[in-house]
């Protein structure tokens, strides 16, 4: 819609998106970006220059990981050698031709005053601008035409960011990095951990939605794009996957500590060594990854953590989500993400605080996995002192348990120790306490 508003008006041959709460940080990015859009030797299939995003009112350490060090920096770096990143929603210089096609096709708008190579010859204020623009920004004006599927942003997902960037790519556009020492813009985070929490099951049910549809990078990727290109995007659109490990090695090998039951090899044991070197150089690579794009040891310490609690509620309550949206038996609406915050909740997302205190059913899951890694881990701890369990045989999931611990520990100060407002409700906490000890009879069951 914006798209053609602006085309009735200036109808300009470069295009800027930005976030509603973003502003400009450094003068000279357009001039950046002109480098590359204006310079004669560049490829002439180049669609977009994508900067980075960064955030201003980010507390010291980063505690809910806002910063999204890995697909707004590192990720794009990476995709910049191939055929380009992905667009981010904000910060990206557009081609407006690339709207209209492919680079070496064009799809001509139904009206011709909305093509890119239409030259508006009446000031902006006339009547017949402002009619028209009144017309192409009514939400009935694309239904039955191209826009939304060949031309313009392209529709069928919450993330249409990504889906559109990627829609380009596929016709065969190209995109740029440009990573600046100084950020081009900044924008706003959100200062709860719920807000944070349904901004990314958001992404992850618009992510699954490109995943899974006819233009998947599975299958048009793949024969669109280099394969390297086609797994960058396809890591991206099956990123929420991830909550089915994560969540799985949250709970399970902790209940089967509960129920004195060994599912890992033991240490004496060669298979024992696999594990410990992929847990090793998983967490090695990521760390190095993260120093290296100019990172903190607390900083990246929040982002592992903030990786877990997202995988076990936003990307798991997503894929559920999805699926019931899938069978029709759910809708959902998009939200945008509040990052309003009053004095008090400003203080403690500056201390370093999380901020609960809402009763959320994101806070669900992650508590039940708070209490069963605490309980799990005291109990594994006790049967090896009362020779119940060889420390060897059970040495891996304690391990699991206890790291679930340390990563738990802003629950567990939110459930005992707090009485501020942003503790977590006594309600959740009760709730996990019952499902937590429902889901161990069960196991007790199974095992």
């Amino acid at each position: 819609m914006k798209l053609r508003v602006s085309a009735t008006m200036t109808n300009a041959p470069i295009v800027l998106t930005l976030d509603c709460d973003m502003f400009s940080n450094d003068p000279q990015t357009p001039l950046r970006a002109l480098c590359y859009l204006l310079d004669p030797h560049m490829d002439p299939r180049l669609a977009f220059v994508q900067f980075p995003q960064y955030f201003h009112g980010l507390n010291k350490d980063d505690i809910y990981a806002s910063e999204l060090k890995y697909p707004f920096q590192i990720d794009s770096h990476g995709m910049d050698g191939l055929w380009g990143p992905v667009h981010m929603g904000t910060g990206g210089f557009f081609r407006r031709r690339a709207f209209f096609g492919g680079p070496f096709s064009f799809v001509a708008p139904e009206n011709p005053e909305l093509s890119p190579d239409h030259v508006p010859n009446k000031p902006i204020r006339s009547k017949e601008v402002l009619s028209l623009a009144y017309q192409v920004a009514g939400c009935n004006f694309d239904a039955q035409t191209k826009w939304g599927s060949k031309m313009g942003y392209r529709y069928g997902s919450l993330v249409e960011d990504f889906y559109t960037s990627y829609r380009l790519h596929c016709e065969g556009w190209r995109s740029i990095f440009c990573h600046p020492k100084r950020a081009a813009f900044l924008g706003d985070v959100p200062v709860t951990l719920n807000d944070v929490l349904y901004q990314i099951m958001r992404w992850s049910m618009g992510l699954l939605e490109v995943g899974f549809s006819k233009n998947s990078p599975l299958t048009l990727g793949l024969w669109s794009l280099n394969p390297f290109h086609a797994l960058c995007f396809t890591h991206y659109s099956l990123w929420p996957i991830s909550g089915i490990p994560i969540t799985t090695y949250a709970f399970l090998p902790q209940l089967a500590l509960l129920n004195s039951f060994s599912i890992f090899p033991k240490v004496s044991d060669p298979w024992f060594f696999m594990y410990a070197f992929l847990f090793l150089e998983a967490y090695a690579q990521d760390f190095i990854d993260f120093m290296l794009a100019g990172g903190t040891i607390q900083r990246w310490w929040n982002s592992q953590r903030m990786w877990i609690l997202r995988g076990v509620s936003s990307f798991s309550f997503g894929l559920v989500e999805y699926f019931f949206k899938s069978l029709g038996l759910t809708k959902f609406g998009f939200n945008v993400t509040s990052k309003v915050v009053d004095n008090e909740q400003g203080k403690r997302y500056e201390q370093g605080i999380f901020e609960f205190g809402v009763e959320s059913q994101m806070f669900l899951p992650i508590t039940m996995a708070a209490i069963i890694n605490l309980v799990s881990f005291v109990s594994g701890i006790i049967q090896v002192l009362s020779n119940g369990l060889r420390f060897e045989d059970v040495f891996t999931q304690l391990f699991i348990a206890g790291f679930g611990v340390l990563n738990s520990w802003p629950v567990y100060e939110a459930m005992v120790l707090r009485s501020d407002k942003g503790k977590l409700p006594t309600k959740i906490t009760l709730t996990s306490v019952v499902l937590s000890w429902l889901l161990y009879l069960v196991s007790s069951w199974a095992f």
